[in-house]
């Protein structure tokens, strides 16, 4: 079994959403949700989640609006089903936060992080951003023989760029045609994550594409690297950027669980393998101590006597017994130990396995249809996300209206109740 610890390391995943998808990921990350597909989370730790910015209204979509109507951003422009938030998860793996002082320290380091998502998309572009401390890491837990809290950061923010208005060939004033009118802040996933910063080889040479052009970094690479120099800069060390290339951000929560817990059922076998080695020369070793009754020979007195050679080797045999009988408990303590959590391991594996299998029996009419007919399936998806913004307008538009209509309604009071209570004109009132 390798006995070398896997390095510490930092990641920073983007998930683009758009207004009929933004819905869950709000559910999510806000802890509004009865229930939750991640079996890990443990709902009376929520209270421990750490908000360093809570959205200013009652929904992502809510906050969206109203900085649109103060000015703020724009989404003209853009269809109906585009991506108008990011969300930004950045995470260390959970041992790393253990060794430098668990709930206290994680809270201290994604508080910087937090600052570096402010200065990389703009305090006032970020939604919200909320620490998770109730998400409870098994493995580890069970390695350290304590609860043990998977803690990471979720910051949803607005991809805006600054996009330029000019006048128009229209405008009266030729001197003005084609120049700048305004500068607006355009809400713009792709134009925020375009990249201008070309590859290197190991040379130091630019890599280029087969038409001789160069190729660009992927800005989630960049943003990687940035994260790594903040939190380095800051003070927050003994971790390692995340490794380039990695596939873990576009495996489902569901899946990555499976793979992980395939890899500690695996780590486990290795364990017990381990400690079988030892406890079976331990084991060997009390066993011989049979040979004990064949050493001495019984005299017609009742006592026994032995050869030089026998004494020698009774007394090597008490002295080993006597070493290797705590030894041969401790490591049989160790075997069972360890058997209970592959049982227990093995069990949980299985039930999310079956999790696993029922939701890819769901998902075989859809995934068939996405091999045979992706165009068709293409089009049903953006009508179905045509229709869930459709029902949110709606459904803001209703909202919007009662809201107008409790406005008025306390207007209305508060003026009748001003007339009700309006002083009386005095003697001196009419005279003068």
């Amino acid at each position: 079994m390798s006995t070398q610890p896997k390095p510490d390391m930092s990641c920073a995943r983007v998930k683009a959403y758009t207004p009929s998808t933004i819905g869950a990921i709000e559910r999510h990350n806000e802890r509004k949700n009865a229930s939750y597909d991640n079996i890990n989370v443990e709902l009376d730790r929520v209270k421990f989640n750490v908000h360093y910015k809570k959205p200013e209204a009652e929904s992502y979509m809510e906050t969206l609006r109203k900085m649109e109507a103060d000015g703020k951003v724009t989404t003209r422009g853009l269809r109906k089903d585009a991506n108008l938030f990011d969300e930004i998860i950045i995470d260390v793996n959970t041992m790393y936060f253990e060794k430098h002082g668990g709930y206290e320290y994680a809270k201290e380091f994604y508080e910087e992080a937090f600052h570096f998502v402010e200065k990389k998309f703009g305090a006032e572009n970020v939604v919200s951003a909320v620490m998770h401390a109730d998400e409870i890491n098994k493995g580890a837990s069970e390695d350290l023989g304590k609860s043990v809290y998977h803690y990471h950061l979720h910051a949803v923010v607005l991809p805006v760029v600054e996009k330029e208005i000019l006048w128009s060939k229209r405008c009266k004033d030729e001197a003005l045609r084609g120049t700048v009118r305004e500068v607006v802040h355009q809400i713009s996933h792709s134009k925020k994550w375009a990249s201008n910063t070309p590859m290197i080889d190991e040379n130091g040479k630019v890599v280029l594409r087969q038409n001789g052009k160069p190729k660009f970094r992927r800005s989630y690479s960049i943003l990687q690297d940035e994260l790594f120099e903040h939190m380095q800069e800051h003070g927050f060390k003994g971790f390692q950027r995340g490794e380039l290339g990695s596939d873990s951000e576009h495996l489902t929560s569901l899946r990555y669980q499976i793979n992980a817990d395939k890899d500690r059922l695996v780590e486990l076998q290795e364990r017990i393998k381990a400690e079988q080695l030892e406890y079976e020369p331990a084991h060997e070793a009390y066993m011989t101590a049979k040979e004990i009754d064949e050493i001495g020979q019984k005299t017609i007195t009742g006592k026994y006597t032995m050869t030089k050679e026998g004494y020698g080797k009774l007394t090597a045999l008490a002295k080993e017994g006597i070493t290797s009988r705590g030894t041969l408990r401790g490591l049989l303590d160790k075997v069972e130990y360890y058997r209970g959590l592959y049982n227990s391991v093995s069990a949980k594996l299985e039930k999310v396995q079956t999790l696993y299998e029922n939701l890819q029996e769901k998902c075989k009419p859809f995934l068939d249809a996405m091999a045979h007919f992706p165009e068709y399936v293409s089009m049903f998806l953006n009508n179905v996300k045509g229709l869930f913004a459709e029902k949110d307008a709606q459904e803001r538009q209703t909202r919007e209206a009662k809201e107008a209509q409790e406005r008025q309604a306390r207007a209305e009071r508060e003026a009748a109740r001003k007339t009700k209570y309006k002083p009386k004109r005095s003697r001196d009132d009419y005279e003068r």
